[in-house]
């Protein structure tokens, strides 16, 4: 069968290009590339009639030539880092999901960039030559320290950027989004308290990681406001063994914790595995919640009470302001703080264990 069309010529075949487009409107070039970017520049009658012929033809505007010209690659760079056996929680996978789908719903692709060590220097160098490479819009940063290095890179480079964690240093300038583990670990707290323990410690993080201190200030405050003790706290680095070792020092003490609020689902794991070599059973002898809700949260017995943090809701909001920044938005950027959920499960129920 003829693809010809009475007096139009025949339907081109494969990829369309914007002459072929024009030749067949019985335009100009610059008028299908107006029809397209700048439509008021065209009577209705001749827009009306471009239109028609790219959606007869299937026409696709060539994305990489308009990225140059208009300098956007609707690109956003992330630096990933591997998942390591000894943590229980998958947060940062689960949030590497998220942004990349709120930025392919947003119309951007996520690049990843990746360093040869963990140091900030490194990874700064590895943004460095990712931008020697690749035309990159906006990079989302995570795991956000006080006199973070990366920022300033990225700032005198004039690259915009937005980050999942607060800015530590009170600089209104960055545009972040948080979850409020102080309000976390409180809620978590209050909930242990609610089941009559008195005796509540805190499993936490070196004084040097910001996350751990906020995260330890809900369980110090929450404890305080009702009286309880506050003696009870130790900082540990995030490793399962590490927990299990300092639950063991913690319930030798001459007046032992009968709950432990911990600042990560890997810690309260330690402190599973401790309450199991003594013949302890959680929730009916020792509450233990933990922080992420990690998937192995769910699957421990009884299952691990801890608290959720929102990451769809942050990878989207991210993605969105990255959009705002890279639109030039006047605004100051944005700050927001977002609420965990207590999901409450049989580790700090005194009962057989809950759901």
């Amino acid at each position: 069968m003829s693809s010809e069309q009475p007096g139009r010529g025949p339907v081109p075949h494969g990829h369309v290009t914007l002459s072929q487009v024009a030749r067949r409107a019985g335009v100009s070039a610059q008028s299908v590339s107006n029809a397209l970017n700048n439509p008021a520049r065209l009577a209705p009658a001749t827009l009306e009639r471009i239109l028609a012929t790219v959606a007869e033809l299937g026409y696709e505007p060539n994305l990489s030539a308009r990225a140059l010209r208009n300098r956007s690659s609707h690109l956003i760079a992330f630096k990933v880092r591997p998942s390591r056996p000894d943590k229980a929680s998958l947060l940062m996978d689960e949030f590497l999901y998220a942004l990349n789908a709120a930025a392919v719903a947003a119309g951007y692709h996520l690049i990843l960039c990746h360093a040869e060590g963990d140091s900030l220097a490194e990874e700064i160098k590895a943004y460095r030559n990712l931008l020697t490479k690749v035309s990159v819009d906006a990079f989302v940063l995570a795991e956000t320290h006080r006199n973070d290095d990366r920022v300033a890179a990225l700032r005198s480079w004039g690259v915009p950027f937005a980050t999942f964690g607060r800015s530590w240093d009170g600089d209104d300038e960055t545009a972040w989004v948080d979850v409020d583990g102080r309000a976390g670990t409180r809620a978590a707290t209050e909930h242990v308290a609610a089941q009559g323990h008195r005796r509540i410690g805190h499993l936490g993080w070196p004084v040097e990681s910001e996350i751990g201190q906020e995260r330890r200030a809900g369980w110090f405050e929450a404890c305080t406001e009702r009286g309880l003790d506050t003696d009870l706290e130790v900082a540990v680095p995030d490793t399962l063994e590490d927990g299990r070792q300092a639950t063991h020092r913690m319930l030798d003490a001459t007046r032992p914790a009968t709950a432990f609020v911990c600042a990560s689902d890997t810690l309260a794991l330690g402190v599973l595995r401790a309450l199991h070599e003594r013949g302890l059973r959680p929730g009916a002898d020792v509450a233990v919640t933990g922080f992420d809700d990690s998937p192995t949260a769910a699957l421990v017995s009884p299952g691990l009470t801890t608290l959720r943090q929102p990451i769809d809701l942050v990878g989207r909001q991210l993605i969105e302001s990255v959009e705002n920044l890279i639109a030039g938005d006047p605004r100051t950027p944005r700050h927001l703080l977002l609420q965990p959920e207590l999901i409450v499960r049989g580790s700090s129920l005194p009962g057989p264990g809950a759901p």
